[in-house]
């Protein structure tokens, strides 16, 4: 247990520093980093590592380096642009557990500007709120890593452990971003996702997969003065609905599962994008639904995928056209298990000391529909992931903001967190 002077004079230091983390979040907001796009804000990430003195590895995710690992995703970009960042703090000597702090830069689509308040790439602070794409998924968390480092050092105190502070890509598409620290060779005692999770420690998340479902139609004037043809935008609109359909079934598969039996809702069945046509007075010749599914830890993702393909099968051979021209399934982005917290006792019980420190309440736990790159950590390397964060309100969404009090909160948690695992000296200067 952290000593009672310890812990305040961090905490303290998290205080006189909030401003500048703020500041310092708001610039990484600035930089648009949605994906194929985050080498600026990458850049940004190595100066602050490397001013912080730590030891800064920059390199560009390879496909041929991590194809074959557990827990890769398929590929539909080029990684040209694509780059993870890591900085390193190695004690003068070694006496405490090694930490490792991931957090991801990539952010999702804006979707139109008009309907934001203000533009998703100029932060604005309104009462205890901070707006921005990205604010909250997850620039706030991943910049409060170095900050709580940052306030252990002001309190007069260095970490005697390894922490590494992972700065990654493709979190939003496919996790390849932190898979690729593991074949980097980064491995730690634990590692710790700050991930908005209104602040909470993650039991579970589901697995996700994404599939896209490609429809060939026969293309035709669109008056039909010859023939009318066959619309591939209506026969993939038409295949929607069964595959709609796997959501109550899998759902329903809750039942059976410890953690999930008691939660609302836990599987979404999502068709996010839309594609199709070559023009308007055509019959469209071609379609794509893009489409994200959610998955209970434990199941196969085989097996998913086989129902998923069994489904579209047996749609398309209910329709003329389509039994004879069948739809093609591509899997182009998350390849995901879902991931459960055990073996983690350690890491919870300083967790939990650490947060009611700074809240003077239990931690709570939260099971959630969502999924992070803590699996990685768990089911790859034998690691406790452990995600733990601000609160965000409309991630994903239009006027995404965080809340800053529990920003400062949990920059608090994490200082505290790192200098109790990690264990800290008093500093030589």
């Amino acid at each position: 247990m952290l000593d009672k002077n310890v812990a305040a004079a961090i905490i303290d230091a998290v205080d006189r520093g909030f401003d500048q983390q703020v500041r310092f979040t708001q610039d990484m907001v600035r930089i648009p980093s949605t994906r194929g796009e985050e080498q600026r804000v990458q850049d940004f990430m190595a100066d602050a590592m490397a001013s912080r003195g730590f030891a800064v590895d920059q390199w560009r995710l390879d496909v041929d380096a991590i194809k074959d690992l557990p827990g890769f995703a398929p590929v539909s970009i080029s990684y040209e642009n694509s780059y993870n960042v890591v900085g390193t703090y190695r004690p003068a000597v070694r006496r405490g557990r090694s930490l490792i702090f991931n957090g991801h830069v990539d952010v999702v689509p804006t979707g139109p500007w008009d309907r934001w308040t203000t533009p998703p790439f100029e932060p604005r602070i309104d009462g205890k709120w901070l707006y921005g794409r990205g604010a909250g998924d997850m620039k706030a968390g991943l910049a409060g890593t170095l900050f709580a480092f940052d306030a252990v050092r002001a309190a007069g105190f260095a970490p005697t452990a390894p922490i590494y502070f992972q700065s990654v890509v493709e979190e939003e598409c496919t996790g390849n971003g932190t898979l690729a620290c593991l074949q980097r060779g980064y491995r730690a005692d634990c590692a710790f996702v700050p991930e908005p999770l209104e602040p909470k420690l993650m039991r579970a998340e589901v697995g996700l997969i994404w599939f896209q479902v490609h429809v060939e139609g026969d293309p035709q004037h669109a008056s039909g003065f010859v023939s009318s043809g066959t619309n591939a935008i209506e026969k993939a609109m038409g295949l929607w609905p069964h595959i709609k359909a796997l959501e109550a079934e899998w759902n329903a598969r809750k039942a059976d599962h410890p953690l999930y039996r008691n939660h609302p809702h836990p599987i979404r069945v999502n068709l996010g994008e839309i594609t199709g046509g070559e023009w308007t007075s055509s019959v469209a010749a071609t379609a794509t639904l893009n489409v994200r599914v959610g998955v209970l830890p434990g199941a196969r993702l085989s097996d998913i995928r086989d129902e998923i393909e069994a489904r579209v099968r047996q749609a398309a051979l209910d329709d003329p056209f389509l039994s004879n021209n069948p739809p093609r399934i591509e899997y182009h982005g998350h390849m995901a298990e879902g991931y459960v917290l055990e073996d983690a006792d350690e890491a919870e019980a300083v967790l939990a000391e650490s947060h009611a420190a700074v809240f003077g309440a239990p931690l709570q736990e939260e099971i959630t529909s969502a999924a992070t790159d803590a699996r990685f950590f768990g089911l790859y390397a034998d690691t406790p992931g452990i995600v733990y964060g601000p609160i965000c309100e409309r991630p994903h969404g239009f006027d995404e903001r965080v809340d800053l009090d529990s920003l400062r909160a949990v920059t608090k948690t994490m200082a505290l967190f790192l200098a109790d695992w990690c264990g800290v000296e008093k500093s030589q200067a």
